[in-house]
């Protein structure tokens, strides 16, 4: 009796430990790879678990992305330059600082302004005596004492004093002097109001003619800069004169700029294989400088119809894009796209490698992951 008691104990337990095995969680995954070719096809035991996703034709606005720098415009952008020599006695302007048209930028004290006083001077002395002459000339003429050939004479000389004396208060004009004021100091002024954006002189500087002196400053009017930015040949159908732009500066993320397509450069960088293309923008309370950062994105003026897919359904493996398509019953396939630019509502432009209606895996990361792929 007890050796029947402890064979019935013993085969309970047995029962119990495989109830309790019976009873546990069942295998956590859902999908089984049955095979995986060499070609990139797989078959799944469950498709149905994997979404798909419908290849929509949209219309949208083709968009750019590419870096630039700010620049001055250069149609806004002047040379200050002297044309009277000399030394540079009185810098009153820096690199960097806003002037006022017909502010005074530096004083130099030229030798060719004393002479051009000088001259103008003996012209006017000239002038003065052909005068008196031309006087004397008409009275003796006039009581037959000289020939007209004498008077014609004076006449000439008369004329010829006067157009010396007009040429030399010309000259001291242009040398940017004041006639009423005879001093070698000369007051170099701003031409137009705006930034210096560049100053080749300091105080003492020896100031050369114009022939072989470089600007002396540059002032630029910064309301209205450039944006200079290099798109690479293979995006340059995507740019059109005329497209519009918004711009981002690194320094100020938050703004957003508006700016239209200037130009853009018939010349590749034979380096870096990119053109430069011309924006032009307002600059609203000089908020863009010459030299920053900035980022660009380029949109076309007019929508075109756009293969998109959800951004999920794109799988970028070994520098490629790929999808996942549906090749019947539980097989799948692996196509590589061309993927496009992020368009809004998490979905992603399609250019080549999908058609219009075609169904693609909606989380190709989460089927890859499942199917074991690399």
């Amino acid at each position: 009796m007890l050796a029947t008691m402890l064979s019935s104990v013993f085969w309970l337990a047995g029962c119990n430990r495989q109830t309790g095995a019976d009873a546990g969680p069942p295998a956590t995954g859902d999908v089984k790879v049955e095979e995986i070719h060499g070609n990139g096809e797989v078959q799944v035991e469950h498709p149905e678990n994997f979404l798909l996703a419908t290849v929509e034709q949209r219309p949208g606005v083709d968009e750019l992305r590419v870096t630039g720098v700010v620049a001055p415009d250069v149609n806004r952008s002047v040379p200050v330059l002297s044309l009277a020599g000399g030394r540079a006695v009185d810098i009153r302007a820096k690199l960097g600082d806003e002037v006022r048209k017909g502010q005074v930028l530096l004083v130099i004290n030229s030798p060719d302004v004393s002479q051009a006083f000088a001259d103008y001077q003996k012209f006017q002395s000239d002038e003065q005596f052909a005068s008196q002459q031309l006087a004397r000339a008409q009275d003796l003429y006039a009581n037959g004492a000289i020939a007209r050939q004498d008077l014609e004479a004076a006449q000439n000389a008369e004329k010829k004093a006067q157009v010396d004396v007009g040429t030399a208060k010309q000259r001291i004009a242009v040398l940017g002097a004041d006639l009423s004021n005879p001093t070698p100091l000369v007051s170099v002024r701003a031409p137009i109001s705006g930034s210096i954006v560049e100053q080749n002189v300091t105080s003492g500087t020896g100031v050369r003619s114009l022939d072989n002196s470089p600007n002396l400053f540059t002032i630029a009017d910064l309301s209205q800069v450039w944006v200079l930015c290099d798109v690479y040949e293979n995006d340059l159908p995507r740019v059109q004169l005329g497209d519009s732009a918004e711009v981002r500066l690194n320094a100020f993320p938050e703004s957003v700029l508006a700016g239209r397509v200037g130009n853009i450069s018939t010349l590749l960088d034979p380096s870096t294989r990119a053109a430069k293309v011309r924006l032009e923008l307002a600059n609203p309370g000089g908020l863009m400088r010459t030299g920053m950062f900035a980022t660009a994105t380029f949109r076309s003026r007019t929508q075109q119809l756009r293969l998109m897919v959800p951004t999920t359904a794109i799988l970028r493996l070994h520098d490629k894009d790929w999808v996942f398509v549906p090749l019947g019953g539980t097989r799948f396939g692996r196509r590589e796209v061309q993927a496009g630019p992020d368009s809004s509502g998490g979905l992603q432009v399609i250019l080549g490698g999908l058609a219009a209606g075609d169904k693609v895996i909606a989380n190709a990361l989460q089927f890859a992951s499942a199917a074991g792929m690399e």
